[in-house]
């Protein structure tokens, strides 16, 4: 059951993190405008939107490949892991500091903090199903 849940998960996380990452590349002004609280962090800037959008393209890319790659799993779902954890956890320091209302926690909720959660089950299994498979060698 677990290894149905993890695999989804990557899969679901590798299909947003793409769509996404397309998008910012095609329309970054059409996704500054279209993502909530987005507008709220600052100007326009076309180039930096492009290039989170690559970051979101191989961060999804990663999510996939470790999907179909069961020998590269665990260093592929923990590598995009651990940019949206510290993704997340930027966006926790801007409250914890004043640079923004504590009213943006739950809106990033599900575009921010749950992408990294939902990273970490995955990731979180694919570790563990590697050190039983190397308890076994």
């Amino acid at each position: 059951m677990w290894k149905s849940i993890s695999i989804g998960l990557a899969v679901v996380l590798g299909l947003a993190a793409v769509a996404n990452g397309l998008f910012m590349l095609a329309s970054p002004d059409g996704w500054y405008f279209a993502v909530p609280g987005v507008t709220t962090t600052g100007p326009f800037n076309q180039h930096f939107i492009r290039d989170i959008g690559l970051i979101f393209m191989l961060i999804g890319a990663a999510y996939l490949v470790g999907a179909r790659k069961p020998e590269y799993r665990l260093f592929f779902w923990a590598a995009p892991t651990i940019w949206l954890s510290g993704h997340a956890l930027f966006h926790f320091w801007e409250v914890a500091v004043g640079i923004c209302s504590a009213s943006v926690i739950p809106r990033d909720f599900p575009a921010v903090t749950l992408p990294a959660i939902l990273g970490w089950v995955a990731t979180i299994w694919a570790c563990r199903q590697k050190l039983a498979r190397d308890a076994v060698f």
